[in-house]
């Protein structure tokens, strides 16, 4: 099996920055969707969960390349507004729609939501599909509350409206980006992918289906 090779499968050139950089510590080369001439596919992601989003991804990916696999699918979940945008998050404001307008209808709907009520979290899943169609997933949180106005000019999608627990007020859009890769949902959901690389990859077969 071609296990010495991952393709990251993301047309979204943050994420695919993000996952490479926190990535770069592993011993396997990593390729992104331009590199195996997929940059143009177009993966209907139908699933009704994160979990099953990035699977689509991983195995639509693993099945045209014959590579393993990495997909993320990730999200905002708001507490007020029972948990969504959730897997709606890209789209929240409609099909195609920019940052600039999800964040815009996020910021409407809390428009007077009390600061002690706005507390949300970024979710991440990770699937990796391997050759011979074995899989396993992680996920990774991070915790936090959403601002009355984006504020920042790092990051992508609802960083600047986003503030982490424990960082005084600051959102992620005013976080240097190492300091993010660090705390990120991604970066957790990461951490758990390498142990499970470490401990079940050594011959080249992953040992159980599904770990969550």
């Amino acid at each position: 099996m071609k296990i010495n090779t991952a393709v990251i499968a993301t047309g979204n050139p943050y994420k695919l920055h993000e996952i490479g950089e926190i990535l770069n510590g592993f011993s396997i080369k990593i390729m992104s969707m331009n590199d195996v001439g997929l940059a143009d596919l177009d993966i209907i992601e139908d699933g009704n969960s994160f979990e099953e989003n990035a699977l689509i991804k991983a195995r639509t990916v693993m099945k045209q390349t014959g590579y393993m696999a990495i997909a993320d699918d990730s999200g905002l979940e708001v507490d007020f507004l029972d948990n969504e945008p959730g897997i709606y998050s890209a789209r929240f404001a409609g099909e195609n729609a920019s940052d600039e307008e999800n964040n815009e209808k996020l910021l409407r709907l809390l428009e007077d939501v009390a600061p002690d009520r706005r507390q949300a979290r970024f979710v991440s899943v990770i699937a990796v599909v391997m050759p011979d169609g074995e899989y396993f997933t992680v996920k990774g949180y991070l915790y936090g509350t959403i601002a009355h106005r984006p504020i920042g000019q790092n990051g992508f999608g609802y960083d600047p409206l986003f503030i982490p627990v424990g960082y005084d007020g600051l959102t992620l859009g005013q976080i240097d980006g190492k300091e993010k890769n660090k705390i990120s949902h991604r970066a957790k959901a990461l951490e758990k992918m390498q142990i499970i690389f470490r401990e079940r990859l050594g011959d080249g077969k992953i040992k159980d289906s599904s770990t969550r």
